[in-house]
Parts: C-alpha cells; structure tokens; sequence
C-alpha cells in the first residue's frame, strides 16, 4: 500500500509540472529584432587599401656594361654599406677596373705609335714630292731648251735638225710621263697616310673607350640620401652584394633614396574605383608601428587597369603622397591607407541590408509597406537616406511585403 501511494504521488508531481509550463512566449525582442530604428549620425566612407612605402625620389644604381666587349661580369671591390648616408658625389661602388686599365695603357702606347708613324710618313713624303718636282721642273726646262733648239732647224744641216726634232720628242715624252707619274704618287702618298690615320684613330677610339670604361666602373652618388642594397640571386640563394662577388651586367645593386617626401604605391580592385577621385584625403598606419599615423593624398590612379591573379580581375594603381616625414617613415614598409570617401554628418541613415530594390529603385520596407526613398550613399554597412524617411521610423531588415 505503501508503494502505491508513493507512485500516485510521482504521477500526481509530473502531471502538475506538465499543466503549469509555459509555453515560449513571442516576446517584443524577437518582433523588433526584424526591424532597426532610422537614426540621425555621422557617416564616414572609408576604403581600405594595402600599398608600400617608397621615396618620391630615389636612384638606381645597376652594374654597368662595359662598350665595345663581351663581359658579362663583374667583380666588385669596393661597395658602400647598407643603410649608409652618402651626399652627390661619394663613391658608392667599385669594380674591377685593372683589365681596363692597362687595355687603356696599351691603346694609348699604340695611338701615340701611329701617330708618329703618321709624321715621319708625311715628312718622307714631302721629301719625295720635292724630288719629284724638281725632276719635273728639269724636264720642262729640257723641253724648253729642245724646242728653242728647234727654232735653229733652217740654218742647219738636215742631220743636225733632225737631231733636234728627235731632242724635242723625247722631252715632250719625259715631261709628259713625269707629270702622270707625279699625279699617281701623290695619291699613293694619301691613302698611305690615310692608313696611318685610320689606325691612329681607331687606337684612339679604343684608348678613349678603355678609359670611359673604367670610370664607369666607379660610380658615384648622383644625390645624397640613404643607401639601401638590394637583394641579389647569389649561390642558390637571395641575399645583398659583397665585395670581392662577381655580379652580372646590367643587374640592379642598390638604390641612393632621397631622405625627403614619402609615398604610398598600392593596388585596388577595379570595383573598388567607384567614388575614387584624385585630391581625395587618407589616413595611413604603418604595419610595423600600428600607432602611428600620418596623412595622405591620393595624388595619381593608373589610367590603365593590370590583370591580377585572374584574367577577369584587373588592378588599378594608386599613389598617394604622405604628409610629414620621421625616421620610421622608410621605404619598403607595408601600410595600410583608409581613403576618405565622404563624410556626411548629421545624416539619416539605416543599414544597408535593409535598402530593397524595386526596378532599379532604392527603398525600404515601413509597416509591411515599401517605400521609396532617395539615396545620397551607400557604404559597405550603412545607407545614407536623402529623402522618403524621417528619424524615428522603424524599416524592416528583411523584406516580406508582396
């Protein structure tokens, strides 16, 4: 019996507890959670970009190639440490310039050679033109005298006259033969000294290339600033130029960096250009140093897009100058740059999500209704309200009129 009771009693307990249980009620959280308030407040658009800091005026400085040979390399014996201030003018490299050196030595010995070669040439042949004209003067004078001689003929024997005829002929011959003769060695004597001088000149030409070749194998600081090596492909592996390391021509070694004005290179997506205009205001952070912040100025986009990683998507550049300069400002950090879009204060506005579209017309939904309303922005959370809707009223988050 008394078992019997002691389960009534339970049965009695879970039927109470089932009766007396509320169900879930509706409450107005849940009702209003659906809905957002139009509030009246301050609404800045911000896009945030991610560039590099780099100078408005810098110098690259590469390996140069050397005139007139086939060297491909280039061993370094003198470099510049990184990080170094330099002003215009300071050594900031140099190479192995010994090979050029004594090419230099070599062509002008040779140039100098020649061109004694080329006097004493000159000098024999102005004694050989003197030979030859007083050869021809003799033999124009023996043509002078025959030919006087010939004028006698008609009061001497036959014998005698004919003599002088035969006198005559053969000193017409001679000057003749003298005087084609002189023209023909006067022109040998030419191209001979013309040789000469052709390979006077060509040793020059090398003697004054070897010479340019080794100044530009010292190269010097076209502006002062700060001094960053770059990273070269050496051994398998990246790293920064050293001396005594052979280095490629025409490879890039270092930058000469103007300590003055910064500014920030940085990529967009193609749909963010929306809005974009040059003169618009930005605030830049630095990765590195989270806390500082400077100001900046979108100063260029690329009239041009790029493909990214896909085909389908483009990237427009963008430039942007920094206001002020400090010396954690340096070049090659990353940033992160909030462009100010807009600013509208004291604006009505709602959250985007609740802004539904209706052929092409922006509106929301009030009391079940829908409701046109004007938009004057749109950011990435927020809908700036011009028209259509007052502070106060309440618009729906999730559309549910017909």
């Amino acid at each position: 019996m008394r078992d019997l009771l002691w389960i009534l009693c339970l049965a009695g307990l879970s039927g109470c507890v089932q009766t007396h249980a509320d169900p879930a009620p509706t409450s107005t959280a849940e009702v209003s959670a659906a809905t957002v308030e139009v509030q009246r407040r301050d609404v800045t658009h911000v896009l945030r970009l991610h560039g590099t800091v780099e100078p408005e005026s810098a110098v690259a400085v590469v390996v140069p190639r050397i005139l007139g040979q086939n060297v491909t390399a280039l061993v370094v014996t003198r470099l510049v440490a990184n990080g170094s201030r330099v002003s215009a003018g300071d050594t900031l490299v140099e190479f192995d310039r010994q090979a050029q050196l004594d090419l230099a030595l070599e062509k002008k010995a040779e140039f100098r050679d020649l061109e004694e070669q080329v006097h004493r040439k000159v000098a024999e042949q102005t004694e050989l033109r003197a030979k030859d004209d007083t050869a021809l003067k003799t033999a124009e004078n023996a043509l002078a005298l025959a030919v006087l001689e010939v004028g006698k003929n008609d009061i001497l024997p036959r014998i005698e006259a004919e003599k002088n005829l035969l006198l005559r002929e053969a000193a017409e011959a001679e000057v003749a033969q003298l005087r084609r003769t002189y023209a023909l060695k006067v022109a040998a004597a030419k191209a001979e000294v013309r040789t000469l001088e052709v390979r006077r000149d060509r040793a020059r030409r090398a003697w004054e290339h070897a010479e340019r070749n080794a100044e530009r194998l010292s190269i010097r600081a076209p502006i002062g600033g700060l001094v960053v090596l770059r990273s070269i492909w050496k051994g398998g592996r990246m790293g920064e130029p050293q001396e005594g390391e052979e280095v490629r021509t025409g490879l890039g070694l270092l930058d000469v960096v103007a300590e003055g004005a910064m500014r920030i290179r940085a990529k967009l997506n193609q749909s963010d250009l929306a809005g974009l205009e040059v003169g618009l205001p930005a605030d830049v952070s630095l990765d590195a140093y989270p806390s500082r912040r400077y100001r900046a100025r979108l100063e260029r986009l690329s009239p041009v897009a790029t493909p990214g990683m896909s085909d389908k998507v483009r990237s427009v550049l963008a430039q942007f100058s920094v206001e002020g300069r400090d010396a954690v400002l340096t070049p090659d950090l990353s940033a992160a740059v909030d462009v100010r879009l807009g600013h509208w204060p004291g604006a009505l506005t709602v959250p985007r999500r609740a802004i539904v579209w209706r052929d092409a017309a922006p509106g929301v939904l009030s009391d079940g209704q829908w409701r046109r309303v004007t938009l004057l922005a749109l950011t990435p959370s927020d809908a700036v309200i011009g028209e259509g809707l007052a502070a106060g009223d309440r618009v729906s988050l999730e559309e549910t009129a017909p």
